[in-house]
């Protein structure tokens, strides 16, 4: 390396430290964590939820690490529309969703509360930005600069997601819109994991009718190589049903070297309605994570739990598919493919702010 590279190194790491962008380093899972967790909501709908703090207690000796986002829409409380009634969640009011930019500063000044040693265990993301927005790309850079050594990534954030998509004010995001690309392309440029919700079909499709949506998703991926992409939930919901062959055609994906970038997180517990509903299926869907133990993840998807036992809900209700995993898969899906993919993302992130940041 020539004397030039030494200096801009030696620049770099003096302006991290300067910056308060050296941390602890992130925690390996002990031996008896049960996982980590690439899908955690600390805040609803209407921005109320836990602290930090007391999510730490929950999580206590059972889970090592968590991601830490809240949700990037508000659910509007229209009193022409409910009355005296303040909703909390989508399914119980007509009135709009809009995009709460707020979410990010919340969650790094709880991040920001906790000692050094427990930051080692929350990998923070951003997501208080409208994808459907082609300023959405600056909004990530600029919340980077202002809490420099915080996030990670980007997401939770949905494009097409059943009931939320058609309440949500403005223009509707697409898997087609030059605004998403520009944000997939700012976290390819950064190294922030992308967590992306985007349904694999229609609620409710006629038969016969094609999932447009995998093809347009598919395209999506493709365009994007240098991109961390997490696709949530393998693309099911609470009425999204898994498609026809839906486990041959995430297998034939997960072949495609121009997939290599993307995995997918099993999380949320109306996922887990499909993937052990019968012996079959648990046995089907096992026998893929066991051939790709390098590209499934673990979350939970929950949203501010108020105890340890609603918190591990969801990992309980999957135990009849992690009794057929290898044990390198379980470990791999349920800890190593988050600190993987984390500790990279760490690393990226720190170096682009190290140089962006002044």
């Amino acid at each position: 390396m020539g004397s030039w590279n030494w200096r801009r190194a030696l620049v770099a790491a003096a302006l991290c430290g300067g910056l308060g962008l050296v941390s602890g380093p992130r925690v390996s899972a002990r031996a008896d964590y049960i996982f980590n967790d690439s899908h955690f909501h600390l805040t609803n709908y209407i921005q109320e939820g836990i602290t930090v703090q007391d999510f730490l207690k929950i999580m206590g000796d059972k889970v090592g690490r968590s991601t830490l986002f809240g949700i990037p829409l508000q659910q509007t409380w229209a009193y022409g529309n409910t009355g005296d009634f303040a909703p909390w969640y989508y399914t119980q009011t007509d009135a709009p969703l809009y995009y709460y930019s707020f979410t990010d500063a919340y969650i790094a000044m709880q991040y920001r509360s906790l000692p050094k040693e427990q930051q080692a265990r929350f990998d923070p993301m951003i997501t208080g930005f409208d994808p459907a927005d082609m300023y959405a790309a600056d909004h990530i850079k600029r919340v980077l600069k202002t809490f420099p050594g915080v996030f990670e990534g980007i997401g939770e954030f949905t494009i097409h997601k059943e009931f939320v998509s058609p309440k949500v004010a403005g223009e509707t995001a697409s898997l087609t819109n030059p605004a998403l690309d520009r944000i997939l392309d700012t976290a390819g440029e950064i190294g922030l994991v992308t967590l992306l919700h985007n349904d694999i079909d229609m609620p409710f499709p006629k038969p016969g009718q094609d999932p447009y949506q995998i093809v347009q998703l598919y395209e999506l991926f493709k365009r994007h190589p240098k991109t961390t992409i997490i696709w949530a939930h393998c693309g099911l919901g609470r009425i999204v049903r898994p498609v026809h062959d839906q486990i041959g055609l995430i297998a034939r994906a997960l072949d495609n070297p121009e997939l290599s970038h993307v995995s997918i997180d099993i999380s949320w517990d109306e996922v887990a309605k499909y993937l052990v509903a019968t012996p079959e299926t648990t046995a089907a869907v096992a026998d893929l994570i066991n051939r790709h133990p390098d590209r499934f993840l673990f979350g939970s998807d929950e949203v501010a739990p108020t105890e340890q036992a609603k918190y591990l809900k969801v990992y309980d209700m999957y135990a009849p598919l992690f009794a057929k995993l290898t044990p390198e898969a379980s470990r791999q899906l349920r800890i190593g493919n988050y600190e993987r993919l984390f500790d990279q993302a760490r690393q990226r992130v720190r170096a682009w702010e190290a140089a962006n940041v002044h």
